[in-house]
């Protein structure tokens, strides 16, 4: 990667007046440690994004595409992330506490260690080689038809 191709460290303030006049493409920004908590993000594209530690918590990110996103570490409880694009993402230790998956597509995501308690919801998601050992879960997730959490080391 050339410096040409970083992208220089994105506060919320900016992003989120960028997001506001028209802009949708964010692919690459770094917004590790954001505070992005009850933003409005549907359809945002954040692809290869840094938000490690990011806070998202209540955040509308439905239809965004977060492919190859790091997203470890954040903050996501009651995220809506349906029919969002997770694909090759790395939510390794991510917080997703009561978050809406439904639909979304985490082929070859990585959620080892991620926590899914207290009903998060991955009906319809596409886990396709998607990586759960040791995340999290209990009587309240809600899985993909066929889905057993045992056999995927959770």
């Amino acid at each position: 990667m050339t410096t040409a191709n970083i992208k220089p460290l994105l506060d919320a303030k900016q992003l989120l007046q960028a997001y506001a006049s028209g802009q949708r493409d964010f692919s690459g920004t770094n917004l590790s440690g954001a505070q992005l908590s009850g933003a409005n993000l549907r359809g945002i594209v954040l692809r290869d994004a840094d938000l490690s530690g990011a806070d998202l918590r209540e955040a509308d990110l439905s239809g965004a595409d977060l492919s190859g996103a790091d997203l470890r570490g954040a903050k996501l409880r009651r995220v809506n992330l349906i029919g969002a694009k997770l694909i090759k993402a790395d939510l390794r230790g991510a917080n997703l506490y009561r978050a809406k998956l439904l639909r979304a597509d985490l082929s070859e995501a990585d959620l080892s260690r991620a926590d899914l308690r207290i009903g998060a919801d991955l009906r319809g998601a596409v886990i396709t080689n998607t990586r759960f050992r040791g995340a999290l879960y209990d009587e309240y997730t809600k899985f993909p038809d066929g889905f057993n959490p045992t056999e995927m080391g959770m």
